[in-house]
């Protein structure tokens, strides 16, 4: 049999960044939270705040470091397996690329050695500040990698020369038509994410008895973020679907599994999409419900599937099964949160072991909800790079396929022995408990004289 190197530096570029966007995800999120603990320190003095922000920092760590070493990769798989697309589009997302590096990730990289070891030995209010400076690092980074990725999705601000994209307007370029959707959608994900991991830890150490003061504040706290955060998603990935609608209908059909762009599209509650037969095979639907979503009206219509030629279709079991995974670990997360905000109003949240036990076992709901949206959002552009300008068949290296292949195995191999390594660890830290990672008790005070 003939390997594929196109195929298989797909599946070599798309196995990395899945594994790498779970750390990303999750530091962006925690990242806040602990400016948020920090903030909350340095203006109550209070001392759960400050065992609850060092047992915090230990974890974002280890999630940063597994961050940093599982990203380098993409960026070399770029120049070695996608040269093309650095000779196409180079001069537009070389740019983007730089700045997270030059603005986000020595930013972060800074003030997380103050977070880490600067506890006793910096003035309180800096060691704050280092927090906040570091959450936003964590934000700047996404808006770069966003927006390069954004115009790949949405191209615009640029003009083709030779076969080659030159930049003629940066502003367009950084704010395209997808970004500031894709932007809050992304970052909302990830302040999910780690809200339902801290919901998780507090569940377990109050289910376990431990740590009672500090599993409190992290209920409460994750509890009246995701109350708000989730149904907020609902409402950005709505009208991030409409945007995705304007300039790529295919991904919108793909979501659907909409053939046929003449008549009203249903719901597909399960379904296989098959491509040869152009239709849902064992479908179990809902008359008229994909089109009230998509485009407000009961008998609304959109574009279908046979609307383009077979060739620019997507891949369909991917963007099919990724968008109703990412939707139901949605639905269950505003129903987690908004029953949770029930109970913690109606003074019950604490005592209900159940709703505990529950929330302590799906702390990857966002995880998977993140690798599933990225799923949808990467293939749903197939088979199009850089959408509407280089084809992914065009973009690959003279890499023999023998070549990719080899170092897909390798790169399987290390990175879940890193994968593991890290989970190990981080669970680790979270069995030894809080009190152990607590921090100096000497911290200088506020040159403002708050306690």
């Amino acid at each position: 049999m003939e390997l594929d190197p196109v195929l298989l530096a797909r599946i070599q570029f798309a196995f990395t960044i899945s594994f790498h966007i779970i750390f990303p995800s999750f530091t962006i999120g925690l990242a806040a939270y602990l400016a948020t603990l920090e903030v909350l320190w340095g203006w109550t003095g209070a001392e759960r705040y400050k065992r609850l922000a060092a047992f915090w920092t230990k974890i974002f760590a280890v999630s940063f470091a597994m961050g940093v070493v599982s990203g380098l990769v993409l960026s070399y798989q770029i120049g070695t397996n996608w040269s093309r697309l650095s000779t196409v589009a180079g001069n537009v997302i070389g740019p983007l690329m730089g700045y997270e590096v030059l603005m986000a990730f020595f930013l972060e990289a800074t003030f997380l050695s103050i977070m880490l070891f600067g506890g006793e030995r910096v003035p309180r209010w800096l060691h704050v500040f280092s927090a906040v400076a570091v959450a936003f690092g964590t934000a700047l980074s996404a808006f770069w990698i966003l927006s390069a990725n954004s115009w790949m999705q949405t191209p615009a601000g640029y003009a083709m020369e030779g076969g080659i994209a030159f930049p003629r307007d940066w502003w367009v370029i950084v704010f395209n038509p997808s970004f500031p959707y894709r932007l809050a959608h992304m970052l909302n994900a990830a302040f999910l994410t780690g809200g339902f991991v801290a919901l998780a830890i507090g569940a377990r150490y109050l289910l376990a008895d431990r740590h009672v003061e500090e599993s409190l504040t992290m209920l409460r706290m994750a509890i009246s973020l995701t109350a708000v955060l989730a149904p907020l998603q609902l409402f950005i990935g709505d009208i991030h679907a409409e945007n995705t609608l304007k300039y790529q209908p295919t991904k919108i059909a793909a979501m659907e599994a909409h053939w046929d762009g003449s008549k009203p599209a249903d719901f597909e509650i399960f379904a296989w999409p098959d491509a040869k037969t152009e239709s849902n095979l064992f479908s179990i639907s809902i008359p008229h419900v994909a089109s009230l979503l998509v485009t407000r009206e009961w008998d609304g219509l959109f574009p279908g599937l046979k609307d383009v030629p077979p060739r620019d279709r997507p891949p369909l079991p991917n963007v099919f099964f990724g968008f109703r995974i990412m939707v139901g670990l949605g639905l269950y997360m505003i129903a987690a949160a908004l029953f949770g905000a029930w109970l913690l109003w109606r003074g019950r949240l604490f005592e209900t072991r159940w709703y505990l036990t529950v929330v302590a076992n799906t702390w990857w709901v966002g995880f998977v909800a993140v690798i599933s949206g990225w799923v949808v959002s990467e293939s749903g552009r197939q088979p199009w790079l850089i959408h509407g300008v280089l084809r992914t068949a065009d973009a690959v290296s003279p890499v023999p396929a023998g070549s990719v292949l080899t170092t897909l195995v390798l790169f399987v191999f290390v990175y879940l022995f890193v994968f593991s390594f890290g989970a190990y660890f981080i669970n680790r830290l979270i069995n030894r408990g809080i009190e152990e990672a607590a921090l100096p008790t000497k911290t200088p005070q506020l040159a403002s004289g708050h306690p």
